[in-house]
């Protein structure tokens, strides 16, 4: 079957996105323009804005392609102080930011639990209730979940990284720290509560194939899920999945499949919010503008004080170097290049949930 006819079609089987994953040269510009005008259709030239603060580096966690990961004891470790961190919120909020993401390593003692609920709180009174908040904080229980929840934080972010339970302990450790089946039931919990719900996947990882690919894209219309990121694996030296390198794609061609990948799901799920993830600037200086341009809608500029050469998930991190305003300034400029236009003072809020809760009433 030819990929215009794949494109017609209103429900693409595990072996057409294969095929399409498959495209080049004429056929690959069939699958970029079509998945353009979907973006188009749905979001115009928008692009939402979510300032991401990376507040700590301390994780429980021990996944085999994380440069962060527990067992690296060459990580210089962080957590930053509660004003830090407000001051890089109260930066975003007055250079028009309206939409954050608290992200860090994965804890789950009271300490953690309480200090994240006493940030979202604050982040409410001291911009009236204006920003909506992002939670990307790893697993926790239905109980936590929901004292954020209700607290104030309305959309959270718990990459799957691999949907096939089989190939999980590939990458992960064999222990049940490290479970499948929790992270899924955790994706659950979130769903349950209320939250706008967002999750993604490594795309390159050793031992992937095109057909686990389009799993993966299977598992999150499946799932019905609210919002995306997904990104190229980049090896860390300090990870035990670095002994794999030589099985690795080239990096241009890993960039080029998430490329696809992001293309394939936006015409699977026309209405989520699909971020254009750092790791693809780390490939190509304009790597996350040219996912914008074909399928993306949300960008996150790093607003992280202090400390971003030590939250390394991966070797390459771009703009390490760059202040919160330098770095919102240049997305600014690089998005015009493509024709595209920030939205800063809305949340940005994925349409596809607003359906989905509308559904299930």
């Amino acid at each position: 079957m030819s990929v215009g006819d794949i494109l017609n079609k209103k429900h693409l089987t595990r072996r057409d996105i294969v095929r399409l994953l498959q495209t080049d040269g004429e056929e690959l510009k069939q699958l970029f323009d079509h998945s353009r005008r979907v973006r188009e259709e749905n979001f115009g030239r928008r692009v939402y804005y979510r300032a991401i603060i990376e507040f700590s580096n301390i994780c429980r966690k021990d996944c085999l392609y994380c440069g962060i990961r527990r067992s690296n004891t060459s990580v210089v470790r962080y957590s930053l102080n509660d004003r830090l961190i407000l001051d890089a919120v109260r930066f975003a909020f007055d250079n028009g930011i309206y939409s954050i993401v608290l992200q860090s390593g994965e804890r789950t003692d009271k300490d953690f639990i309480r200090r994240v609920g006493k940030l979202v709180s604050e982040i409410k009174r001291i911009s009236g209730g204006k920003i909506g908040i992002t939670l990307s904080v790893g697993e926790q229980t239905y109980q936590t979940y929901k004292y954020w929840y209700d607290l104030g934080s309305h959309r959270y972010l718990l990459r799957i990284e691999v949907s096939n339970p089989q190939k999980y302990s590939l990458y992960h450790p064999r222990d049940k720290l490290h479970d499948y089946h929790q992270r899924l039931e955790c994706l659950y919990y979130l769903k349950d509560i209320g939250y706008q719900v967002g999750t993604g996947v490594m795309i390159g990882l050793p031992f992937q194939t095109l057909e686990d690919l389009a799993d993966d894209l299977l598992f999150f219309r499946d799932f019905d899920i609210d919002m995306l990121g997904m990104g190229p694996y980049i090896e860390h030296y300090q990870t035990p999945l670095y002994e794999f390198r030589d099985k690795l794609l080239s990096l241009k061609d890993r960039l080029m499949l998430t490329m696809k990948m992001n293309a394939i799901l936006r015409i699977l799920m026309p209405d989520i919010n699909i971020a254009a993830t750092t790791a693809l600037q780390a490939i190509d200086p304009l790597g996350r503008e040219k996912a914008l341009d074909v399928a993306c809608n949300v960008i996150m500029p790093n607003v992280t004080p202090d400390h971003r050469n030590d939250y390394l998930l991966y070797e390459g991190k771009p703009c390490t170097d760059e202040g919160g305003d330098a770095c919102v300034e240049c997305l600014n400029k690089r998005l015009r290049m493509y024709n595209l236009r920030p939205i800063m003072e809305d949340w940005g809020d994925s349409p596809h949930y607003f359906r989905r809760i509308k559904q299930q009433v």
